[in-house]
């Protein structure tokens, strides 16, 4: 595929690929004869990867470590698992947070509706 085809199936700018391409958040894409970028099947699960890692808000900086130890194989299994572990316990609380929001939100949004009513059935009765 080229950068066109994944910049549109996976919702990234071509820049946004060739920078994780840079960063090295996804491995060195190979190119045809003419330079232009060619993704196969393992390029794109790797995009894949990484777009639903930073849509959940994982730093850039932790998939390049976590990238990193994936390169250096099997060795680094238990070191992975740590990190995913631990960004998974941050999202984990960042959920918590944001529930405890909505709950509030949830809850002004009740309290503005039922005054409302209140004030809208007071205009409507005869005096």
């Amino acid at each position: 595929m080229t950068i066109t085809e994944v910049s549109r199936k996976y919702e990234l700018s071509a820049d946004t690929l060739r920078y994780y391409e840079r960063v090295g958040l996804i491995p060195a894409v190979n190119r045809n004869k003419n330079g232009v970028r060619n993704y196969t099947e393992e390029d794109c699960r790797w995009v894949e990867f990484i777009k639903c890692m930073r849509n959940a808000g994982l730093p850039i900086e932790v998939l390049i470590e976590y990238v990193t130890l994936f390169q250096q194989g099997n060795e680094t299994i238990d070191s992975r698992k740590e990190l995913l572990k631990e960004q998974r316990a941050q999202l984990a609380q960042k959920i918590e947070d944001m529930k405890k929001t909505l709950d509030r939100l949830d809850y002004k949004i009740e309290r503005y509706e039922k005054g409302i009513v209140a004030k809208e059935n007071a205009l409507r009765r005869p005096d």
